[in-house]
């Protein structure tokens, strides 16, 4: 046995550490505890890998049954294939790497154990996630990453944007996870389990449904899960907003690992997908459409973070795309490399962030080059990995997604490369605004401390060589079949150009005519303005969704039904019993004349009666 249960069990540990008595322990303990754990449980990871070998097939264990009732035969059950081996790699991996960081970070704010405890129980949650064996147990750490995701967005919770931002991504995915646990529900009713293994030999023999049908249902209810969870149309508003927590949050949750797990799932579920192709179509759809829409909005943004949370949006419909159109391995390639670079990104722009005491406005930025070289540096690496230029990580993932996507539409290809060259485009703005020109800020930059810095460099030899070394495709090649598509070096070049003109163009922009942006964003007029303000997707939730719920919650649920209703019904029998307690006490004087009297009146009435009913009988 390779006691699976060590790899969740070790951050499950740091958590209870830091959880309980983190508050009493020096801040040195603090860390060593939180990153400690991590650690060891990627280098378990390692050591199992290596003992399992080339995993031709499932390693599986087996723990307890967890529930039992009829035909329900759930067990908490841990497995280990290529997929989960690659996943686990990335989760503890750059996780160990991101806890590092946030140790320099997170050095001088309040909660500090408390950040770390929440940190570590995600690591936990998002490992049972990947080792489940069963979709119930998946479903466990679906919900858990979920609700860490609440209390880490939420950790400057005297914040009220904050607060506000923790709730809006709580609820949001619980509307995805509706449609997940109808899945479930759909799947055991056919299929009699949840366990992979059986469902999908159950599934496995079943004709493909070319009109919709049972296993199209149980294929877009997964998706709705996973629009929630992976912040694709129409549940993407959370993630931007969820930048309001700490930087190391916004890289290890929501660009490496967390919004990951709907990707995750949807090429965990291929066999149900490759039966449903209208499902597939779907989620190909979706994913190119929300790729198109968070680039053209990532263009237009000011804050760092939400540059590139809306690149982390965009970047997660390119995964999307790849499974939709069959290339299951293409879309987990662009998972790993993506991890690379996004956290690199966010952990780059933390530590801009951290160099200008907080700012996190480009347009207060300029010049920080020279001032901060070594972030410049790592930044770069991830630049030129992002914005697809060869022989950097994001070049082969991208360029997998794309020509499978030209075998199955041409169209979608096209529309592929026009959103890579706004990745380009976008990424490149950010990185000319921020270190290129004259300084617009007024604090006094200086070099983050090597503890932030050294998980940088780790993550930018990642993001300039993980490409070459994790030839992922390949790997997963017993579980998906590779990409159609072949290598046309035609539409690889053009792709690669695209990636070029992008960086091209906003070089014009930002930096030879560095008026010139403001000049066409004026001509634009109110098309600027719109897609500033995000097409008002949010406005429009607010009016559609919000405020009717609240109004009706106030004037229907509130006045209606809990005042009138409930509290009337409530209130109405508490002011009858005292009604006719009034006239009970009545009877209850004290002076025994009164009592005789109504002895006698009752006596009389008694008499009356019995005379009444006697003649009656007569």
């Amino acid at each position: 046995m390779e006691h699976l249960w060590l790899i969740p069990a070790l951050p499950l540990a740091g958590f209870a550490l830091n959880g309980t008595v983190g508050k009493r322990l020096p801040q040195i303990a603090v860390s060593l505890i939180a990153v400690a754990m991590p650690v060891l449980s990627f280098l378990w990871v390692l050591k199992t890998l290596s003992s399992l070998g080339s995993l031709e097939t499932a390693y599986i264990e087996r723990y307890f049954t967890w529930i039992e009732s009829g035909a329900l035969n759930i067990g908490v059950d841990f497995m280990v294939d290529r997929l989960t081996a690659v996943m686990l790699l990335v989760v503890t991996g750059i996780g160990s790497l991101i806890h590092l960081y946030a140790v320099g970070y997170m050095a001088h704010e309040g909660g500090y154990y408390r950040f770390f405890a929440y940190l570590n129980l995600f690591m936990f949650f998002m490992l049972t996630l990947v080792l489940g064996a069963n979709y119930l147990l998946m479903f466990v750490g679906w919900e858990g990453v979920g609700l860490c995701s609440y209390l880490l967005i939420g950790f400057y919770f005297v914040r009220k944007s904050a607060a506000d931002a923790a709730k809006k991504a709580f609820i949001v995915n619980r509307i995805g996870d509706f449609g997940y646990t109808l899945a479930l529900f759909l799947m055991f009713v056919q299929f009699g389990s949840l366990d992979f293994g059986k469902v999908f030999a159950a599934v496995a023999p079943m004709p493909v449904e070319h009109s919709a049908g049972l296993l199209t249902a149980i294929a877009l209810l997964l998706f709705v899960g996973a629009t929630g969870k992976s912040a694709q149309i129409p549940l993407y508003v959370w993630l931007p907003d969820a930048m309001e927590g700490p930087t190391p949050v916004s890289a290890l949750i929501h660009a490496a690992t967390m919004v990951t797990a709907g990707v995750y799932m949807v090429a965990r579920s291929a066999v149900i997908y490759q039966h449903a192709p209208l499902a597939m179509e779907v989620v190909a759809i979706i994913g190119l459409l929300t790729a198109v829409l968070a680039a053209t909005i990532g263009i237009t943004q000011y804050d760092i973070k939400k540059v590139f949370a809306y690149s982390t949006v965009s970047q997660l419909g390119y995964m999307f795309l790849a499974c939709g159109v069959g290339a299951f391995a293409a879309g987990i390639y662009h998972v790993v490399t993506h991890a690379f670079f996004k956290a690199l990104l966010f952990l780059g722009a933390g530590s801009v962030i951290h160099a200008l005491e907080g700012e996190q406005d480009l347009r207060q930025m300029g010049g920080l080059r020279k001032k901060i070289p070594i972030t410049f540096a790592v930044l770069c690496c991830a630049w030129v990995a992002i914005a697809g230029i060869p022989p950097f990580a994001g070049y082969f993932s991208k360029d997998e997604i794309l020509l499978a996507a030209h075998h199955h539409h041409p169209w979608m290809y096209w529309v592929g490369v026009v959103t890579a060259a706004m990745t380009a485009f976008y990424v490149s703005r950010a990185m000319f605004l921020c270190f290129f020109g004259q300084y617009r800020g007024h604090h006094h930059p200086h070099e983050s401390p090597f503890i932030m810095w050294g998980p940088l460099a780790v993550l930018a030899a990642l993001s300039l060589f993980g490409g070459w070394y994790f030839k992922v495709p390949n790997y997963l090649a017993p579980l998906f079949p590779l990409a159609e598509g072949g290598h046309e070096m035609a539409l690889v070049a053009i792709s690669v150009a695209a990636g070029v003109l992008g960086i091209g163009v906003a070089y014009v922009l930002y930096v030879v005519k560095p008026g010139l942006a403001d000049s066409i964003a004026s001509a634009l007029g109110g098309f600027y303005k719109l897609v500033y303000n995000k097409y008002l997707v949010d406005e429009l939730y607010d009016a559609a969704v919000v405020r009717p719920i609240v109004h009706g919650s106030r004037s229907l649920l509130w006045r209606v039904v809990d005042v009138g209703l409930i509290d009337g019904c409530v209130n109405g029998t508490a002011t009858l019993a005292r009604g006719v307690g009034g006239v009970l006490r009545a009877f209850q004087s004290g002076n025994i004349r009164n009592y005789a009297a109504w002895v006698t009146l009752g006596s009389v009435a008694v008499l009356v009666v019995l005379g009444i009913a006697v003649g009656g009988a007569r």
